[in-house]
């Protein structure tokens, strides 16, 4: 699709509108970008700061606050940030106008020349991602990995040239105004609660998920988690062809760990053996439902059980994931910052053993949390809460049989959670950060909560 000569205007200053911006002025486009913020305050942040300078350099221009219809004159093209919902005034107005309105995730898939593998779910995604990416280099020459990851898609689909692959991590954000996306191979890894503010309610949460494989056909590849229902039940919406791949059951055909403890990929009535799960280099039960995706999606890619036996064993997980941080005193730490939502911080304490101190909270998603906190219940020794979900969370643990004198409050202190939980560890207990909440009410994201973390650790 061309792009020459046309007006753009991308919404969202993120790494995925500055590099949607960046793409466009370099195919011919008139580009603006607007942020609903003042450029002040997007400013504070340096390398945001930088990426307005260049894209000025390059001709591109910024406009920062209010953003009024004006702004739709003579606009072609609306390119959107995943921070930025659809239902926003401008957006509603764009629609209304006739003006195409669409993602950098897009724009990725129209010029990508390899092809591209896309995971999504609501946990697990990043592990996945990064996993599948050394499966596939294991394999192809050159190899990229972009998307809800931290690299911009649009960027890799660049780099990449027609005889490598490119996995890619999706977001359901950045699906909302995604509509014909193309990937050859999809792997659905879960869907639970999670992002329901934004998208309204489950259903259309799962609709934007299932948004990834519409645009697939008969040659595809489509990598489904047996062991949730919601996502078993999208093979019945599949276009491509179906794989399950289950740590429980021991498929007759997909992906799945045998009786003797061995993940094997059984296919077209052969069976690949693989490697057992006790030598994985990631810990937990959910790290196995990683490998399994990852593996098939591998598998499916032209990647041989050889090639990967010694990635699997070799691959140690991804930074604020279940990640060791250090041992003192007989005490291991552990950062979990990537646990913003509660199905994502009971897979970490099944990762455990039991004789936890959990540090838990931050900014509160108000999921349901009966489950958690009866896991809480049942393998954390000392509980310490920080942000905004402190009381909440306080109350739900009280409900659920955990002590008063289990339950302590470190306000909006990282450094004084760490000190509550340094001052009651002893060995073999683990101190645990996995907060099951968004991190937004004390820092700029889960990879600054994380670091701060494992900074304030490493003081000790």
């Amino acid at each position: 699709m061309s792009y020459q000569n046309q007006s753009a205007l991308v919404i969202g200053a993120g790494i995925s509108g500055f590099a949607a911006a960046r793409y466009l002025a370099a195919a011919g486009a008139r580009v603006t970008l607007s942020d609903a913020k003042d450029e002040a305050d997007a400013e504070k942040d340096a390398l945001t700061q930088k990426h307005i300078e260049d894209l000025r350099a390059q001709g591109i221009s910024c406009v920062f606050g209010a953003q009024r219809e004006e702004l739709l004159e003579g606009t072609d093209l609306i390119v959107l940030s995943p921070a930025v919902p659809e239902r926003i005034p401008l957006v509603t107005a764009a629609h209304a106008r006739g003006i195409r309105v669409t993602t950098e995730v897009e724009l990725a898939g129209e010029i990508a020349r390899a092809p591209i593998y896309a995971i999504t779910g609501t946990n697990g995604k990043t592990t996945t991602t990064t996993l599948l990416g050394e499966l596939l280099r294991a394999h192809f020459a050159s190899v990229g990995v972009g998307g809800n990851i931290g690299v911009p898609l649009i960027d890799v689909a660049q780099e990449i040239p027609a005889d490598g692959a490119i996995a890619a991590e999706i977001s359901s954000y950045q699906m909302e105004a995604t509509a014909h996306f193309h990937a050859a191979i999809v792997a659905e890894l879960n869907v639970t609660p999670d992002h329901i503010v934004r998208h309204g309610s489950m259903e259309v949460y799962q609709a934007m998920k299932e948004k990834l494989f519409a645009a697939q056909t008969a040659e595809d590849f489509l990598v489904l988690n047996y062991d949730d229902p919601h996502t078993r039940g999208m093979a019945d919406r599949a276009n491509g062809q179906v794989c399950f791949f289950s740590r429980r059951e021991e498929l007759a055909e997909g992906a799945c760990v045998r009786a003797d403890g061995m993940i094997v990929v059984r296919w077209d009535g052969e069976e690949h053996v693989l490697i057992e799960t006790i030598e994985l280099g990631i810990p937990g039960g959910h790290n196995v439902e990683n490998a399994l995706a990852a593996a098939a999606m591998a598998f499916f890619a032209g990647v041989t059980p050889a090639e990967m036996r010694p990635v699997l064993r070799a691959f140690k997980g991804v930074e604020h994931r279940i990640e060791f941080v250090r041992t003192l005193d007989g005490v291991r730490y552990f950062n979990d910052s990537k646990a913003t939502n509660t199905d994502s911080a009971i897979k970490a304490l099944e990762a455990f053993d039991g004789h936890i101190i959990l540090i838990a909270g931050g900014d509160d998603k108000l999921t349901d949390l009966t489950e958690f906190m009866a896991l809480v219940h049942a393998r954390v020794d000392e509980l310490i809460l920080v942000g905004d979900a402190t009381e909440r969370f306080a109350a739900a643990a009280l409900e659920a049989g955990i002590s008063a004198k289990q339950i302590h409050r470190a306000g909006y202190h990282m450094a004084e959670a760490v000190r509550i939980a340094h001052e009651r560890a002893s060995a073999p207990q683990t101190v645990l950060l996995s907060p099951a909440c968004a991190s937004f009410d004390m820092y700029g994201g889960y990879e600054e909560r994380g670091r701060d973390f494992k900074r304030i650790v490493n003081e000790l």
